[in-house]
């Protein structure tokens, strides 16, 4: 859940034109919050650098999602490829911490 509000945020951020409107940069503000208090509490459970890696990699594929869906974003072969090696290293992280 901690990675989903990043993406939440991220998408609010890029929506708030700078922070220069109101609703998206409190939107902005309420998810990196929650995100940020999900992910200290993961990280009771979870090694740092499994943590992070997760979180900061469910954020950058869920992003790359929404840019394309939402936003109109480019797609090309090798942002694919890329987006597929960041879920790969993602899987082998997770893994390598059981």
């Amino acid at each position: 859940m901690a990675g989903v509000l990043e993406v939440v945020w991220a998408f609010s951020m890029k929506q708030s034109d700078g922070f220069t409107r109101l609703w998206p940069s409190l939107v902005t503000g309420v998810a990196m919050l929650a995100s940020f208090f999900l992910l200290a509490t993961a990280m009771r459970a979870l090694p740092l650098g499994t943590a992070y890696t997760v979180w900061t990699g469910i954020g950058a594929i869920g992003a790359f999602v929404v840019g394309i869906a939402v936003l109109g974003e480019a797609v090309s072969g090798i942002r694919v490829v890329a987006a597929l090696m960041i879920v790969g290293g993602l899987v082998l992280m997770k893994l390598s911490s059981q």
